[in-house]
């Protein structure tokens, strides 16, 4: 295990890990995003990147296919793309399409290619390639009026259609006004349409994550602050979404996050008072705990 201790000069609000492991990025309302090498139980500080005028709340390592590639959102409404050359990190492109602070971002599944999907609290969501080290234009989604709080992709999906094979695009997106939303790319208009509402959380969404495999069924999770975290199903041979709201005493503090396994078969649950669950769906259909952590 490693402790990093005094990482930053203010609230830490997001840290991941890249693909391999090796490498960890954290953000900060000290307004700067850093870089650390992690070696078994050492660390060290490869690199601090300043770029945001105000907190920073989540960073996202791109797929290593696409090159040493982060992106990192802010309160001030800018998202920043990274780059690693050489040792160095520098500032590649940025993005400022949102009228409010951009809460969330997340690359797509490699095989949609480098995409980049961010919410806002203006009540948008803008999901923009990445191409030849350049932001295209963005796709921007009204999605929930009160503001967006949170977004995920669905997985890579082959569909046969016509004798031809299509890439079906997918997301879920969560907003201050306690809906679930679903949205299907629609490649001839070029936009996404409004798919599936989910209602059933009475306090605004704090996450949203989708299952990241093709399991028997399609898993969505999501949390809100009414203290309830609900995973959502659906199989292939239906068009509406199940719901199981999952029970636990140590979901009374609240939940702060919703994460899938890459198996896509456990599910983490983060709360308020620094522990997480670990959820696993038994032959029934019920979730139970299969481990705790805490701090």
């Amino acid at each position: 295990m490693v402790v990093i201790e005094n990482a930053h000069e203010d609230i830490i609000h997001d840290s991941v890990l890249d693909y391999y492991g090796k490498r960890l990025a954290s953000c900060s309302s000290d307004k700067t995003v850093k870089i650390f090498a992690l070696d078994g139980e050492s660390f060290k500080l490869l690199d601090t990147l300043r770029g945001h005028e105000a907190p920073v709340w989540r960073v996202s390592w791109a797929h290593s296919k696409f090159g040493e590639i982060l992106a990192s959102c802010s309160f001030d409404g800018k998202i920043i793309i990274w780059e690693e050359v050489r040792g160095k990190w520098t500032m590649i492109d940025s993005l400022s399409v949102h009228s409010g602070s951009v809460n969330s971002i997340e690359w797509s599944p490699h095989e949609f290619g480098a995409i980049i999907l961010a919410t806002s609290s203006d009540g948008t969501v803008s999901v923009t390639e990445l191409k030849d080290r350049k932001l295209g234009k963005p796709i921007i989604i009204n999605a929930h009026t009160l503001g967006v709080t949170s977004a995920s992709w669905s997985p890579f999906v082959a569909v046969e259609e016509d004798g031809t094979t299509k890439h079906q695009q997918r997301i879920v997106t969560g907003g201050i006004d306690k809906l679930v939303k679903i949205w299907k790319y629609d490649d001839e208009n070029k936009k996404y349409i409004l798919e599936h509402t989910l209602e059933e959380h009475t306090g605004p969404i704090k996450d949203v994550s989708w299952s990241p495999t093709l399991l028997r069924k399609s898993y969505i999770a999501s949390t809100s602050e009414d203290k309830n975290c609900i995973v959502w199903t659906k199989s292939d041979t239906e068009d509406t979404w199940e719901k199981n709201v999952i029970e636990n005493k140590s979901f009374d503090h609240g939940i702060s996050r919703v994460n899938w396994s890459l198996s896509g078969n456990i599910l983490a649950v983060s709360t308020d008072d620094y522990q997480v669950t670990l959820l696993k769906e038994n032959n029934k259909g019920n979730w139970e705990i299969a481990g705790n952590l805490e701090k």
